[in-house]
């Protein structure tokens, strides 16, 4: 991961994010693992334990965690709406603080990449409009314990009152999340999920106050950071986005939607989250092969318009995330599979230690295999 002799200081200084104090500039982001436990997409002891070893973090944001039952896409993800949730991440978050680590819940709702399946009462997802997700699928349980990719089922439209039903229902996982003990929260706003779905042009074609105009169609996500920064505080709130500016036609993780004008789009919308005085600006960037960075004019804009901190991640090489922030476009720097591999990451890119390697057949689902027996770098010097 690393070249010889390149100076990695500048990740290891102290920094800020809202009320905090980091040890590092380096993130574990929100690595969707669907190890909860059923029935009730529970958190348990093997999830405290996975995110506990990962605490050398500077900074760390869960898993996506549905806000409602409406909200799982995938088989065995956890949830954030139940009292029985709540006490299985009170076990993470107990866990990940006796390591000194610093957790914030992702709080999540797939909209209309759903199945029938993952539905209360099988019923049809819910989305800003009735069109069905292409170019992604979703992973149903088709046995206890077995899953297999499916695809997306037809959604139906909200209705404008449960558009502000939903909006209640991010304060209440908020409020969940706080009473679960996290330090913060993340709104997931990204990837093609609900609140990226009222965002984009091409998947609302709602003629109330939530659609038409790019105006309204950050409407929903405006009163979503609102209604979270109420129960939470901004300063203790981030959200994240994937402002893409190109495709690919790869056979790949779902990334999202490609905007007529991702610049005026996401503008606006880093605008609304700085005058909400929000802590921080989570950017997911392309990260399929050979994906290209963001147009320099994007990080140059965000950086501008955005007074807290800015989060950078897909596919990022320590060289690039030093070279980012080094450009002063960037604070902090996200590592997903090399931290789904290496429990130890920050200590191993410090050291310039060599990395583990990921197995990709052991991503979602399953046991402590591929999830938290990957060793750090002195049990494999041990063995």
């Amino acid at each position: 991961m690393l070249k010889e002799n390149i100076d990695t200081q500048a990740l290891f200084e102290r920094t800020t994010l809202g009320p905090y104090e980091l040890k590092n500039h380096i993130v574990m982001p929100p690595l969707t693992r669907s190890r909860s436990s059923q029935p009730g997409n529970i958190p348990n002891k093997l999830m405290a334990e996975y995110y506990a070893q990962r605490a050398g973090a500077g900074f760390m944001v869960t898993e996506g965690t549905q806000v409602e039952p409406r909200g799982q896409g995938y088989a065995w993800t956890p949830g954030i709406h139940s009292p029985e949730q709540v006490e299985g991440w009170k076990l993470v978050t107990d866990a990940v603080h006796k390591n000194g680590g610093i957790i914030f819940a992702q709080l999540w709702h797939v909209g209309r990449v759903s199945h029938t399946s993952l539905q209360p009462d099988n019923g049809k997802p819910v989305a800003p409009s009735a069109m069905a997700a292409d170019a992604v699928k979703v992973f149903v349980e088709t046995a206890p314990g077995e899953g297999d990719l499916a695809n997306p089922s037809e959604p139906r439209a909200l209705q404008t009152s449960e558009v502000k039903d939903l909006v209640n229902m991010y304060a209440a996982a908020a409020q969940n999340a706080l009473n679960a003990g996290f330090d913060g929260v993340e709104l997931h706003c990204a990837n093609g999920y609900l609140i990226n779905q009222f965002i984009s042009e091409h998947t609302n074609q709602r003629t109330d106050e939530y659609g038409g105009s790019l105006e309204n169609r950050l409407r929903f996500l405006k009163e979503v950071v609102a209604a979270v920064s109420q129960v939470v505080g901004a300063s203790r709130v981030g959200v994240r986005f994937a402002p893409l500016f190109e495709s690919t036609t790869e056979q790949r993780v779902y990334l999202g939607l490609v905007e007529p004008d991702p610049l005026k789009t996401y503008t606006a919308a880093i605008r609304l989250l700085e005058e909400a005085g929000l802590a921080y600006l989570s950017i997911a960037e392309a990260d399929w092969e050979n994906a290209p960075d963001l147009p320099v004019a994007f990080y140059q804009t965000a950086r501008q318009l955005f007074s807290g901190k800015i989060i950078y991640a897909g596919k990022y090489t320590v060289e690039k995330a030093l070279r980012i922030l080094h450009e002063g476009y960037g604070d902090l720097f996200a590592f997903g599979r090399p931290f789904i591999a290496n429990p130890d990451l920050p200590e191993r890119i410090k050291n310039n230690w060599p990395m583990n390697q990921v197995d990709p057949t052991t991503m979602y689902g399953g046991s402590e295999a591929g999830y938290s027996d990957y060793p750090t770098y002195h049990q494999d010097k041990s063995a």
